[in-house]
């Protein structure tokens, strides 16, 4: 060997998915691909602890660490754990991050049709039955030898236009595969089933993020659900720790503030847009969610964060 020779040793898996997501997602805040349904973040700097509300997903933190406090419980999201969230549930977030060693992640909005047709498949071929387990609204599940490989290959492939087309729906219908049937497998699986009680709030979800705006009640949502207004009551902050109607709130101050960051809507205008009737008391709890009033908020979002266009095809409000 000549002594002018170094040997360099093979970068991990871990190092080249860090070293694309670098060279993929330049900007801080979210990063378009060519593929509608993922997003790649970026952050360098620290967050502290601020209200987020997830659109159902996976994120896939690759260099950094998120955690996540729903309820009494921290969701850990780091290079060995990504988050699943089956329902859209807010909660309080804060970033480990810094210019030198960034947040990189990969955020999946989940397809529900692509997992139908995957948890078919596992289950015609009897894969994982005996773990069946009780739905989540959320969990933190770790990342095995596999899925990182996974993430690798994909990661890859969007680094090139021609794979990105040909070989990204299939490579993401891969990691689809991981996350149904991996150690926390059973638990996706049975909460993206929407069958029981489950099933019945999560389809009471999705009615309030496409009627916001309305006039909504609890009696009117109880009986969406099938459910007394006490049962409904309680299933309903089990699977989010909220009240119903403190729900419906968050979701409107959440997707107001999306309007006028992605539309420039006064706070006036897009209080009256997600369904309030005041806007003074819009402002007053806008700042206690928040922590901010409504202009220093988006001034806060828009010098700090790259905010891409809402998910075309999107039932719910993404708000990271």
């Amino acid at each position: 060997m000549n002594q002018d020779d170094v040997y360099e040793p093979p970068q991990t898996v871990q190092q080249q998915i860090v070293e694309r997501l670098q060279i993929l997602a330049p900007d801080e805040g979210y990063n378009l691909t060519p593929l509608p349904d993922v997003r790649l973040l970026r952050s360098n700097r620290p967050l502290s602890r601020t209200p987020v509300l997830y659109d159902p997903g996976v994120v896939v933190v690759c260099q950094g660490c998120k955690r996540g406090y729903f309820g009494d419980q921290c969701y850990i999201y780091d290079a060995q754990h990504y988050l699943a969230v089956s329902v859209p549930v807010p909660f309080t977030m804060e970033t480990d991050a810094s210019p030198e060693h960034p947040l990189l992640a990969i955020y999946i909005h989940l397809d529900f049709k692509v997992a139908a047709e995957l948890m078919l498949q596992i289950e015609h071929h009897g894969a994982g039955e005996s773990r069946a387990s009780a739905p989540e609204s959320m969990i933190s599940s770790p990342m095995d030898h596999a899925l990182k490989a996974s993430v690798l290959r994909f990661l890859q492939a969007l680094s090139r236009p021609l794979d990105a087309a040909v070989l990204g729906p299939s490579l993401l219908r891969e990691l689809y595969f991981h996350f149904l049937t991996g150690e926390q497998g059973g638990v996706i699986r049975s909460a993206l089933a929407m069958q029981g009680q489950f099933g019945k709030i999560s389809r009471v979800l999705k009615s309030i993020h496409g009627n916001y705006a309305q006039s909504l009640n609890l009696s009117q949502l109880a009986a969406e659900a099938g459910m007394s207004a006490p049962t409904f009551h309680s299933h309903f902050k089990n699977m989010t720790r909220q009240s119903p109607m403190q729900y419906v709130k968050s979701v409107r101050l959440h997707q107001a503030r999306l309007l006028m960051v992605r539309q420039a809507m006064t706070a006036s205008a897009a209080s009256y847009a997600v369904g309030y009737e005041s806007p003074s008391q819009f402002n007053r709890e806008f700042k206690r969610l928040f922590g901010l009033p409504p202009a220093e908020e988006i001034k806060r979002m828009k010098a700090h964060f790259a905010i891409p266009p809402a998910h075309q095809s999107a039932d719910y409000v993404s708000s990271h």
